[in-house]
């Protein structure tokens, strides 16, 4: 999907996004009866900027739980600079990161792509966030709108 397809997906200013990235949040206390809610643990981002070699690359990766286990994770990336500020609901139309079960409750989600010399330099440079809806098998939701912080140098 183009640079252009992704940040239409999100902002209705049409600010540039360097696509997806993921989702999160805070789990029901174990104490309490209430039905659990997704939740995100030791999620990380990388962006690597294009070389003469070759396209560079985004990958943010997080571990998602859940009692009912997890359906799928929604992961948008966009530049502090824009104020986009996105919400669940935009989330829910964005590309998914790919789940992989690690236990019966968890799952490791990475979403991961391409980024051309063109869209680079098309990109706001400094301080970027991802931001992850997570959805449960058993319907529940968790949202994140800045799950993970990294940086694209100018």
């Amino acid at each position: 999907m183009s640079m252009s397809k992704r940040a239409l997906l999100l902002s209705l200013a049409s600010v540039a996004a360097v696509g997806g990235v993921v989702a999160g949040g805070l789990a029901a206390s174990a104490a309490s009866a209430a039905p659990e809610k997704p939740a995100l643990e030791n999620g990380s981002a990388h962006y690597t900027a294009p070389s003469a070699s070759g396209a560079g690359s985004f990958t943010y990766t997080v571990d998602v739980s859940d009692n009912s286990g997890i359906r799928g994770l929604k992961v948008v990336a966009w530049p502090a600079s824009s104020k986009l500020e996105p919400t669940a609901a935009d989330l829910r139309d964005v590309e998914s990161a790919t789940c992989k079960t690690t236990s019966d409750d968890t799952s490791r989600c990475t979403y991961t792509f391409k980024v051309a010399k063109k869209e680079a330099a098309d990109a706001a440079k400094g301080t970027w966030y991802v931001s992850a809806l997570a959805t449960a098998k058993d319907g529940d939701t968790t949202f994140v709108s800045k799950a993970a912080t990294f940086d694209i140098a100018g």
